[in-house]
C-alpha cells in the first residue's frame, strides 16, 4: 500500500499533517456546531478555535520545514541542541544563544548560523536531517519574529542576515 502514491504526493502529505489534521478537527467542530444539541454545540465550538490554532500553527511548520536530504543530523535534548555533519558539528544549550543567522552563501546548502554568549558558533544546513525540529526551538526564542523567520527562509536572500539577536543587559 505504501507505493499507492508517488514519493512527492507522500512527502507532500507529510509536510502538510499537521494542516491536513487541523482541517480535519475544523471540519468536526463546524459539524457538532450546526447540528449537535446541547453541550455538542459548545465543544464544536472549542473544536472549531482548536483546528484553526493548530492549523496556523501547522502552517508556519510546514514553511519552514524542508526535504530532510541535506548533510548531517539535528538532535535536540532538553534544551540542548546537537548537530552531527559529516565536517563539523557541535553542541550548544538554547539559554545560551546570543544570534540566529541565515547563510545563504555556505556550501553545500544554506545554513543557519548559531551563535552562543561564549562566541561558539554551530552551522546547520536548514535542510539536515530533523532540522524541522528547530522551528520549535526557534518560536521559543525571547522576541523573535517567526513570520521574519519564515519570510528569510521562503526568500534565501543575497547575503547572511540576522534574524535574531539577544539584547544584551547593561550592568549599570
Amino acid at each position: 500500500m505504501g507505493d499507492f502514491f508517488r514519493p512527492e504526493v507522500r512527502a507532500f502529505f507529510w509536510r502538510w499533517r499537521e494542516v491536513l489534521l487541523a482541517g480535519v478537527v475544523l471540519l468536526v467542530g463546524i459539524w457538532w456546531a450546526l447540528s449537535g444539541v446541547g453541550i455538542n454545540v459548545w465543544l464544536g465550538y472549542i473544536f472549531c478555535l482548536v483546528g484553526i490554532a493548530w492549523a496556523i500553527a501547522g502552517v508556519q511548520r510546514a514553511r519552514f520545514a524542508q526535504d530532510g536530504d541535506g548533510p548531517g543530523v539535528v538532535q535536540i535534548r532538553e534544551r540542548r541542541l546537537a548537530y552531527f555533519g559529516p565536517l563539523d558539528g557541535g553542541i550548544m544549550d538554547v539559554a545560551d544563544l546570543s544570534r540566529l543567522e541565515i547563510d545563504p552563501a555556505s556550501h553545500p546548502d544554506p545554513s543557519w548560523v548559531l551563535t552562543s554568549i561564549e562566541g561558539q558558533i554551530l552551522n546547520i544546513p536548514i535542510n539536515a536531517k530533523g532540522a524541522e525540529d528547530l522551528f520549535d526551538v526557534f518560536a521559543g526564542l525571547p522576541d523573535i519574529k517567526t513570520n521574519t523567520v519564515l519570510d528569510v527562509l521562503s526568500h534565501t536572500p543575497d547575503a547572511r542576515v540576522t534574524v535574531w539577536s539577544r539584547v544584551k543587559p547593561l550592568l549599570h
